[in-house]
């Protein structure tokens, strides 16, 4: 067991991956806290945590899982990497693989690309433990990004600085971590970059008026969208606002909403971001036209 997770361990850092050890046969961190720190070794000018500890010296991983089956994180702020966790759902707080009803995070984020007008990005995956997906990206040059839950979708999260994954090769009593796509690691698409530093919609942007015949689904996504294209910070407002279009293109085709009121909704959504009235128009006007020409045929 040692000489595997040894392997696994040597395997991750060689990709520039920054690796630390975790409980064997567990996912928590094997490193001391604070409140039992020494001040000595790592932690003698201060106590460091595990993201700062995180390693990619062939010296320190051998000496850390040459004797000790240690399961193996990996720090994704320092490693470079942004992850999309994809968990399955849970009943009686356990991860069920069958799922009982209720969407996996696979599922959920496959309609989420879909909805965007995106393919499933292809990269390298890992299966873990309960049967959910990491989805390894690189991350974006100049941009920081943290933790998120859920922000993405139910059953979705992301690991960034502040946070790790557990690393293929560990396992835990529920099963082991997998790799299933050793794709090369791609970067991190520019729409989902978007949605997971687009900041917190707040009620007021989502007070659009409803549409006439809205279905209730579609006038929740009607003020999602909009709200999402209010909150688009400077640099990636004319992108929001494209790919709330498309998505909001489809309920146009199928007669779920009127297309002059979702014009005026991404109108004003685009204004109150910061965006001038003829850089709206042209952008909305062919994203409608494209989203509802791809979506005529799946309206009836």
């Amino acid at each position: 067991m040692s000489a595997s997770l040894l392997t696994a361990a040597l395997d991750a850092s060689s990709r520039g991956w920054h690796v630390f050890p975790l409980r064997p046969g567990d996912k928590r961190p094997a490193l001391h806290g604070e409140s039992a720190c020494t001040g000595s070794g790592d932690c003698a000018n201060g106590h460091l945590k595990w993201e700062q500890r995180a390693t990619t010296s062939p010296g320190r991983i051998r000496n850390c899982w040459e004797f000790h089956p240690a399961n193996i994180g990996i720090a994704t702020g320092p490693s470079g990497l942004v992850v999309i966790d994809l968990d399955m759902p849970k009943t009686n707080g356990k991860s069920t693989k069958g799922g009982e009803g209720t969407p996996c995070g696979v599922t959920t984020f496959t309609a989420l690309c879909e909805r965007a007008g995106q393919t499933v990005p292809a990269t390298y995956r890992t299966r873990t433990a309960s049967g959910g997906q990491h989805l390894y990206f690189t991350a974006p040059h100049g941009v920081r990004l943290t933790n998120t839950a859920g922000k993405l979708g139910p059953l979705i999260d992301s690991r960034a600085w502040g946070g790790y994954v557990v690393a293929p090769g560990s396992t835990t009593p529920a099963g082991n971590y997998t790799v299933i796509d050793s794709t090369p690691v791609s970067p991190l698409p520019d729409w989902l970059c978007t949605l997971l530093t687009s900041r917190q919609v707040s009620r007021a942007l989502t007070t659009v008026p409803a549409p006439h015949r809205g279905s209730a689904y579609a006038t929740a996504a009607l003020r999602a969208e909009t709200a999402n294209v209010a909150n688009a910070g400077e640099g990636v407002r004319n992108f929001t606002l494209l790919r709330a279009a498309r998505a909001l293109g489809r309920f146009v085709a199928s007669g779920d909403l009127d297309r002059g009121e979702v014009q005026e909704a991404l109108k004003g959504g685009g204004l109150a971001a910061g965006l001038r009235e003829s850089e709206c128009t042209p952008v909305i006007t062919s994203a409608l036209n494209w989203s509802i020409t791809h979506n005529q045929g799946k309206a009836s």
